[in-house]
């Protein structure tokens, strides 16, 4: 029998065109009240305390049907139901990450020159730089004062607010200072700078000599409290100013910053809490940070934290926890890792294999591997599990597909797959496929979004 896959609008999905829809409304609400991780969680931990979650410290025990979550570092989220059978014989995790590509503010970034005020940047995972250029751009993040003091800042997504940018140099002098650089370099990291005032301070003082960076650091002051040294305790991101929007005349597409990997993040969210009944393993939606840089550091994937709160949810279900206890919980787990696909666009088909390339509206994309070239950095998943994924899809009637990133020797890429897989944990990459994928402005399917939320929901309710 040939293998055939069609666009999913094809087959009786049109009928529930209006819930896809509607689902999707609050998706791109999500994205709007989400650029930063930090911000993800927040909108994640109110969106699960409103659904009956707890928080896991304020219980000693965890019976069948307990609702629990835990945050580290208000980076990541993790949600657990608690499951019928012993957790020691695996839990079923959807592991996302809800870091995007995006542009950081310098410890050190504010400087004045021909009385304009900049600020310095550093671009985070990887970006085209120029599409960043020209752009509104809005300041998320918060600031430790030097009294200790928290704040969270966030400029440029009202109405009313002021928005920054990235100047780029005008066409009629590009020709020979940008023309001739190449395509990574039309705009170069130093170069990623925003300007933000060019009125000088009122202020009479000799002493000033950089008057309209001494302006800034008073309106800052003024709005937060902030001192020019409290950039040094500042985590402050730029994100794209703009909303998530319908795209095509047929408003099948979504447009919106952050959909690498919060797509996979929301509909993970929705699907944990959407279980019915109890499920018969614990399940686990694990919303990770740092996956764009390498899943480094205390709150990517290659700390222990997954290992940490694993342990928790096992000595509160379980009688004299042991270390093994755990070993044998991950070593009889299954994981979804969550990440969005490439899919083909018509206009660059070259550098696909499209047999084995992921389209727009053909449903969720089961990626066996990924990694570059030589699948060097992959999970590469075994034929035993994709096969269970590919019978859990098809029973259930999602609308799915297979992709990989690229043609061979394209290029590639990675997610936190290999990280699960390191402690035991079987594990393949299951997401939706994204046009313009690590873009300011990332295009995905509504179709698609639906049936990833589907595949989430009952790969917690019936993955054995």
């Amino acid at each position: 029998m040939l293998l055939k896959k069609e666009n999913g609008w094809k087959n009786e999905l049109v009928v529930e065109k209006k819930e896809i829809f509607e689902f999707c409304e609050e998706y791109k609400r999500s994205l709007d009240l989400g650029k930063t991780e930090r911000e993800y969680v927040k909108y994640g931990l109110s969106l699960a305390k409103s659904h009956g979650f707890v928080c896991a410290s304020t219980k000693e025990t965890l019976k069948a049907g307990d609702k629990v979550y835990y945050v580290n570092r208000e980076k990541n989220l993790v949600l657990a139901v608690i499951g019928q059978e012993d957790i020691t014989k695996g839990i079923n995790y959807v592991v996302s990450h809800i870091d995007s590509p995006r542009i950081d503010l310098k410890q050190n970034p504010l400087y004045e020159e021909l009385e304009l005020a900049y600020m310095k940047t550093h671009y985070y995972g990887g970006i085209k730089k120029y599409q960043w250029a020209s752009i509104p751009l809005s300041l998320h993040g918060i600031v430790i004062l030097s009294n200790g003091e928290k704040k969270e800042i966030i400029i440029g997504e009202r109405e009313e607010d002021p928005v920054f940018t990235i100047p780029d140099l005008l066409p009629h002098l590009a020709a020979k200072y940008q023309g001739e650089r190449k395509t990574g370099e039309v705009i170069k990291g130093e170069e990623l700078q925003i300007i933000v005032g060019t009125i000088p301070t009122t202020l009479k003082d000799d002493s000033i000599k950089e008057m309209v960076k001494y302006s800034v650091l008073e309106e800052l002051n003024k709005a937060y409290g902030m001192i020019e040294e409290d950039f040094i305790s500042a985590e402050l991101q730029l994100v794209p100013a703009f909303k998530a929007k319908d795209v095509g005349l047929d408003r099948s597409l979504i447009g919106a910053y952050g959909q690498d990997d919060r797509i996979c993040g929301y509909t993970s969210l929705k699907a944990i809490i959407d279980i019915e009944g109890i499920p018969t393993k614990t399940a686990v939606c694990f919303l990770a940070d740092k996956e764009e840089t390498g899943s480094n550091g205390s709150t990517g994937l290659q700390s222990n934290y997954l290992e940490y709160f694993t342990a928790d949810l096992i000595s509160k279900t379980k009688l004299n926890y042991s270390d093994l206890d755990l070993k044998k919980t991950l070593w009889n787990s299954n994981a979804l890792s969550s990440d969005v696909n490439a899919a083909v666009d018509p206009l660059f088909k070259g550098v696909h294999d499209c047999q084995n390339a992921a389209k727009l509206n053909y449903g969720i994309v089961v990626t066996k591997f990924t990694g570059s070239r030589g699948k060097s950095g992959t999970n590469d998943a075994d034929a035993e599990y994709v096969w269970s994924i590919r019978n859990l899809l098809n029973t259930a009637g999602i609308v799915w597909q297979t992709g990989e990133l690229g043609k061979v020797d394209e290029g590639g890429g990675g997610t936190v797959a290999k990280f699960l897989a390191e402690v035991g944990i079987k594990t393949i990459d299951v997401g939706p496929a994204l046009l313009a994928m690590h873009s300011p402005f990332e295009v995905s399917s509504k179709l698609d979004i639906y049936e990833t939320y589907r595949t989430y929901k009952v790969f917690f309710e019936k993955m054995n």
